[in-house]
């Protein structure tokens, strides 16, 4: 009995040490897989963001034409109501049809910047006069000549002669005139001419009555004349030695 006992004792001891070890070690590998979560690599090939570009501003658009003409008392308080005795109409605005940018069209980018329009004319002898405040910077009369023909056009006057307009002045200023020639009435001219702020158009049939109208309006001060007595912008120029 004792013996048995004893050898039961003795197998017991190293069956518990051995669940023990069995237990301890059955936990150790549930800790040891369970992974530790860690970030996800960044692809070698993925995009990476990237900041916003700053928008660049952008550009001044450019002037466009007017086709809405607003009263402008200032632009018809140029034009005198009387010339040599004449009667001159200044059109009401709201009975004529016209706008700024219907002349505009004859002078291109300086047309586009036409403000205001107003017009005038006399009936006997006939003249008409269009006058157009100009927005930005002041237009010289110079920078009219690629215009002169659209402007001839405008007022009806195709002309024969296809080099009619010359510097010339009026009135005590500088401007561009076409005379008459086959193509027009007798006694025809047409003047256009810039005063920096406002640029004019003017037809007329007696150029004693065109003269004393310019001469009314503001405008360049024309050079003084030169050794032929006429312009000195429009003097021929004289010949080479070489010629």
């Amino acid at each position: 009995m004792t013996t048995s006992r004893l050898a039961s004792l003795r197998l017991a001891g190293p069956a518990s040490l051995a669940l023990a070890a069995l237990v301890a070690l059955g936990a150790c590998s549930t800790e040891s897989s369970t992974p530790t979560p860690s970030p996800d690599p960044v692809p070698s090939g993925a995009p990476s963001e990237t900041p916003a570009p700053t928008p660049s501003p952008s550009p001044t658009p450019a002037p466009t034409p007017r086709f809405t003409n607003e009263p402008d008392e200032d632009l018809a308080g140029l034009i005198p109501t009387e010339v040599n005795g004449v009667p001159v109409v200044i059109a009401p605005w709201e009975e004529f049809a016209l706008t700024p940018g219907d002349v505009g069209t004859v002078y291109g980018d300086i047309g586009n910047r036409f403000a205001s329009l107003a017009i005038a004319y006399t009936e006997q002898p006939r003249l008409t006069l269009y006058a157009m405040r100009v927005d930005g910077e002041p237009v010289e009369t110079d920078e009219l000549e690629p215009h002169l023909a659209t402007a001839g056009r405008y007022v009806g006057i195709a002309g024969l002669d296809p080099d009619p307009w010359d510097r010339g002045e009026a009135g005590g200023h500088e401007v561009w005139v076409r005379p008459e020639d086959n193509a027009t009435a007798a006694g025809t001219m047409i003047y256009t001419w810039s005063s920096g702020e406002f640029v004019f158009l003017l037809i007329g049939v007696d150029d004693t009555l065109n003269r004393a109208m310019i001469a009314e309006l503001p405008g360049e001060a024309a050079p003084p004349p030169g050794p032929s007595g006429s312009p000195a912008s429009s003097a021929e120029p004289s010949a080479s030695p070489d010629e």
